[in-house]
């Protein structure tokens, strides 16, 4: 369920930096909207008209008013994306074993949900999906990150190699070595200090 966009989404750093952030899959993109611990302080879903413009940023491209979401259905998404965090968090570092059983408990009871329904274009390409509520988002959601973890990406999920980024996201590139959330931040700022590393060098 995608449109003609660019995969991924438009994400904020600290200091105000717009940059393009594709993790690779649905699930990942609902990460960056806070998060249990330390990634709370980075909370952006505080009302169900939040939730509902993310679904309309991310790969579903939910048009405007088409889920419905209650307050309820809300804190269950939030605590849906919390568990996704530690569970992609724990397979990013200790591999496809890790991950507590409470997570994938509420994990399977989100996707035990019937999910938004897919449609197709005329012209043969993936359309919106149908209207629907806030549980069969976090269904949708749910299946999603099911299909990563059991699927053939199961072992590229990885956190950004920058020293002070822990944006996750599933290598899907054909070589299997993306590093960084993203080429345009992360990847760059690499570069610009490995080249300031090496004139330093010369400069000696």
């Amino acid at each position: 369920m995608t449109d003609e966009r660019s995969p991924g989404m438009v994400l904020h750093s600290p200091g105000g930096t717009r940059f393009h952030f594709d993790p690779g899959t649905l699930c990942l993109e609902l990460l960056p909207t806070g998060g249990p611990g330390p990634y709370a302080r980075y909370e952006i879903l505080h009302r169900p008209a939040d939730l509902a413009d993310w679904a309309g940023r991310s790969r579903l491209a939910v048009p405007p008013g088409a889920v419905r979401i209650t307050d309820d259905q809300l804190t269950a998404v939030r605590a849906l994306r919390d568990a996704l965090w530690q569970l992609t968090a724990a397979r990013a570092t200790h591999g496809p074993d890790a991950g507590d059983p409470t997570d994938y408990a509420l994990l399977n009871r989100a996707a035990a949900r019937p999910p938004l329904a897919p449609q197709i274009a005329p012209d043969g390409t993936a359309a919106p999906p149908l209207p629907g509520d806030g549980d069969q988002l976090a269904s949708t959601v749910a299946r999603d990150a099911i299909a990563l973890f059991t699927g053939p990406y199961a072992e590229r999920i990885r956190e950004c190699g920058a020293d002070n980024c822990q944006l996750l996201f599933v290598d899907t590139s054909r070589p299997g070595r993306r590093r960084w959330c993203s080429m345009e931040r992360c990847g760059n700022r690499h570069k610009v200090r490995a080249l300031r590393a090496r004139r330093d060098r010369d400069g000696e």
